[in-house]
């Protein structure tokens, strides 16, 4: 029994692990140029692309490299990214897309010389934020949450200490996709480096208060 016990325990650990690998995911917008290897997807961005609706610029574009999974519920998600970045508007991060109007983008985007946090919401329209750092580190981590109705987006220099830097509105209860995304809105292309990327399933909050209240 406690063989079979074991073989459970180890089968759902392989089909976790098989869930997340980078090797199950889906191109949207595939680039020329990519590889997996040591759990980290490096690409080729593909110039003269990106991810905008609207808003600001009066243009619409959806034809930026996404590299992704498809997620249910509520989850936190992850990864370092590293970037040769060289034209203003080069950038990479996570996406969070339900579909081509309502999705959000965030990462690391290099404008004018400066390494900024960069955000990007859109439901119809696209907005932006960002937050511009002092000095232009080695890599970079972006965490987002997704409870309840919202995006928590985060990011961190060591992987430990993480900073909040946007809480955004996301339909909540609906399927979405989750991946890898990068763009050159101005340049020919960069190389760019996600590792260590995971998704990692939170239990529905609205189900713990109601078992907390129900006991």
């Amino acid at each position: 029994m406690k063989k079979v016990l074991l073989g459970c325990c180890l089968l759902l650990g392989i089909q976790k692990t098989m869930g997340q690998s980078l090797e199950k995911m889906n191109w949207y917008n595939e680039p020329e140029k990519w590889e997996i290897k040591n759990n980290s997807l490096t690409m080729m961005v593909t110039p003269k692309t990106d991810y905008w609706r609207i808003s600001h610029y009066g243009f619409t574009v959806d034809d930026a490299p996404f590299y992704y999974a498809n997620y249910g519920g509520e989850f936190e998600a992850k990864v370092k990214l590293t970037g040769a970045y060289k034209a203003r508007f080069d950038q990479m991060g996570l996406m969070i897309r339900t579909d081509h109007k309502n999705y959000i983008k965030t990462g690391v985007e290099f404008v004018d010389g400066k390494f900024n946090v960069s955000t990007v919401v859109t439901h119809d329209k696209s907005d932006w934020s960002v937050t511009t750092l002092d000095k232009v580190p080695p890599f970079i981590w972006i965490k987002v949450v997704r409870r309840l109705d919202a995006i928590e987006i985060f990011y961190s220099l060591d992987d430990k200490n993480y900073i909040l830097t946007r809480n955004a509105p996301l339909q909540d209860n609906a399927p979405v996709m989750v991946g890898l995304m990068a763009a050159s809105p101005d340049g020919t292309g960069f190389e760019a480096r996600f590792e260590n990327f995971s998704v990692k399933h939170l239990a529905d909050q609205r189900r713990l208060e109601w078992l907390k209240n129900h006991q």
